[in-house]
């Protein structure tokens, strides 16, 4: 169903390291981050479309605007998600950027935030800026690994993705490491995604195709409907790879934009596949829609659908579930012309039940990835979308999650 890289190459000019500030209401263990690009580092983003915004997402959005989408570190941090903190969250967030910019000798503004955590809890400054001294002596390439831990909060385990491709006879560097289990609904963007890369980027081509790359991945996975407060991804490029820069009218532009994107979508179904409870990854294609958009408004109302969701958990082929799922998406469907497949067996022809043997499907269902596939025969656009099973372990995950 899907790619797994393990290979890691870290992007030259790239530097990592983590500590624990005790942020986090649970345990211990680090909890933020200090990454820094040697070279100032062509951003995109995206943000959170949730009308509540942290304090990180409002002041890294400023940060952009004034620096023209230029950046040379990211300072992050979990166990506190710094929103709803009034103005007491904005001074953190502007204090902890302002420290990391002195330690760099840089201005403020080239500094980036993210956060996650519990949200309404005020987060005092100087349990960043005290830490973050000592990070800025153990920064170095292989600290990636310690920061893809400390941006956990719920997740079970780090999520990371990389990828090598050659630009003008360059090697170029791809890495990817973000965080999400729970709170997972993407609009614009979701959780906390940071994606480095050492290609020559014209700025512009790069803020232009982040929208796209996320379309592709972050905004194709659903965990449980909700979309976050604090949601950022941030694609870093500081062209130390010295290929002949990419822009839009380069000849290998899509081969960057491949790279980015397949390194994106196995961040994404990493996130699925680590979904408060989810016992099971689950894949919908939509074919032969009308559109690609309402392929994709069907694939994701399935996905949503805490319904079909425990079906799955349960290894239960109720397809009709997934018809109405489909029905109920918003856009134009002929249940007469659909077809719906599980783990490929035809279980609903044209709108109807199909002949097939279930207890022999509810076998196949009980593995750990199942692939629900709908015909609709009103075109030949397609869209995927992935999302996982809904069990008891993530109602008990979230009824204690501040206790």
């Amino acid at each position: 169903m899907h790619k797994r890289n393990n290979k890691i190459e870290v992007p030259r000019g790239f530097m990592f390291a983590a500590g624990a500030a005790g942020l986090r209401t649970h345990g211990e263990g680090p909890d933020v981050g200090f990454i820094r690009s040697e070279a100032p580092a062509k951003v995109a983003a995206l943000f959170t479309s949730n009308l509540v915004k942290a304090a990180p997402v409002m002041l890294s959005q400023e940060h952009l605007r004034k620096s023209k989408y230029i950046a040379q570190a990211i300072v992050v941090n979990a166990g506190n998600a710094n929103c709803a903190t009034g103005e007491q969250g904005m001074q953190t967030a502007a204090e902890c950027a302002s420290k990391a910019a002195e330690l760099l000798g840089i201005p403020a503004e080239q500094v980036l935030l993210a956060s996650t955590g519990v949200i309404g809890v005020p987060m005092q400054a100087q349990s960043i800026t005290t830490m973050l001294p000592k990070l800025m002596a153990r920064l170095k390439p292989g600290g990636y690994a310690a920061v893809s831990k400390a941006i956990l909060t719920t997740d079970t385990r780090p999520k990371l993705a990389a990828a090598t491709i050659s630009l003008s006879g360059r090697q170029v560097r791809i890495l990817g490491m973000c965080k999400g289990a729970g709170m997972i609904n993407p609009c614009l963007a979701t959780m906390l995604a940071f994606i480095f890369t050492d290609a020559a980027v014209d700025g512009q081509f790069l803020r232009e195709i982040t929208p796209r790359i996320g379309d592709l991945s972050f905004n194709r996975i659903s965990v449980d409907g909700d979309t976050s407060t604090n949601d950022t991804v941030f694609v870093m490029a500081n062209g130390l790879a010295a290929n002949k820069p990419i822009s839009g009218k380069s000849a290998e532009a899509e081969k960057l934009v491949q790279a980015l994107t397949e390194v994106a979508r196995e961040l994404a179904i990493k996130i699925v596949m680590d979904g408060e409870g989810a016992r099971k990854l689950i894949e919908i294609r939509v074919e032969k829609a009308a559109s690609e958009a309402e392929a994709s408004a069907i694939a994701r109302s399935i996905g949503s659908s805490a319904l079909v969701k425990t079906a799955v958990a349960g290894a239960d082929p109720n397809w009709g579930r997934i018809l109405s799922a489909a029905g109920n998406a918003g856009v134009e469907l002929r249940p007469e012309l659909t077809d719906i497949y599980l783990d490929g067996v035809l279980v609903c022809r044209k709108g109807g039940a199909a002949e097939f043997n279930e207890s022999a499907l509810q076998r196949k269902l009980r593995g750990r990835e199942v692939v629900i596939r709908i015909l609709l025969r009103a075109g030949t656009a397609q869209s995927t979308f992935w999302t996982c099973d809904l069990t008891e372990e993530y109602i008990r995950i979230n009824a204690s999650y501040r206790t």
